[in-house]
């Protein structure tokens, strides 16, 4: 059977992107970011996940404002990564895994999810930045991808609460997958921004260390608030936080926090990261 070995949780700014093409890591205003991720490798060489599930919301590149949907799953054997207008350098094409897609998407449909499902999809800044985080040394990527977009763009949003059961369905459906695959969440995005309007540039670090204090041991309290209550408290981006709630609905253990970086700002974006292992489920 499948084991779901823990969660990944970061930011994906795209200028982040253009820091690890540059090489500019260890400069003062990018080092305490990057400086998160070493035990998140560490981590990942102890789980040795074979594949990423990964939640995250694409910025234009396969859905615009005239097509939006609300969820949808990638089914495909294979993702290229584009650039949706960053002038980022391409990152390394994506090997899906599609039969645990559609699996996926039919347990998610048997639990009353209408996802779109998609058989060609391109990824953008918001999926490879994460991945290039994750690995940065790997000549190919070392799992396989399913990725899973969530719409935080146009109105109306899901709630908190839906894009919760979502990731719950999501776990249960892998729980269920009989490959011996061992498989990470991610949820990537925010933490608090708004990068238009009257408010650009506003943080909310008070309500960042909520989240991160909350994801892990109490998500039901971040998914009893709404969507517009998240886009007041964390600016209209840092409503990317519906993706780390999706993902922590993944984790269908117990799970216990490994490591935690916060760093204030990333190009205007109050950046984080963290890891939650996945343990086994404490018996009645």
């Amino acid at each position: 059977m499948s084991t779901i070995v823990g969660g990944i949780f970061t930011s994906h700014v795209p200028a982040i992107g253009a820091a690890i093409a540059k090489g500019v890591q260890q400069e003062p205003y990018w080092k305490p970011f990057f400086d998160g991720f070493p035990p998140v490798h560490r981590w990942l060489e102890q789980a040795k996940p074979d594949v990423a599930v990964v939640f995250y919301n694409d910025h234009g590149l396969n859905f615009f404002l005239d097509k939006m949907p609300t969820f949808a799953v990638g089914a495909a054997p294979r993702y290229e990564n584009a650039d949706e207008g960053w002038g980022l350098p391409l990152f390394k094409p994506f090997e899906g895994a599609p039969d645990l897609s559609w699996h996926i998407i039919d347990h998610l449909v048997g639990s009353d999810f209408d996802p779109t499902t998609c058989q060609q999809m391109l990824v953008d800044h918001s999926l490879a930045i994460p991945f290039e985080l994750c690995w940065p040394e790997a000549a190919a990527w070392p799992v396989k991808l399913v990725p899973i977009a969530i719409n935080t763009v146009q109105h109306p949003l899901p709630s908190p609460r839906r894009c919760l059961a979502l990731g719950r369905a999501v776990g249960a459906a892998l729980e269920s997958w009989d490959g011996p695959e061992r498989i990470v969440i991610l949820g990537t995005g925010g933490l608090s921004h708004q990068l238009d309007g009257e408010r650009a540039g506003f943080i909310n670090t008070a309500y960042d260390r909520h989240c991160l204090d909350t994801l892990g041991p109490d998500p039901d309290a971040l998914a009893r608030q709404d969507a517009l209550d998240i886009i007041e408290q964390a600016g209209s981006q840092g409503v990317e936080l519906l993706n780390w709630i999706a993902a922590r609905g993944a984790l269908t253990g117990r799970v216990e926090e490994v490591t935690r970086n916060y760093h204030v700002p990333i190009s205007n974006t109050a950046a984080a990261t963290m890891v939650l292992a996945n343990e086994a489920p404490v018996p009645a």
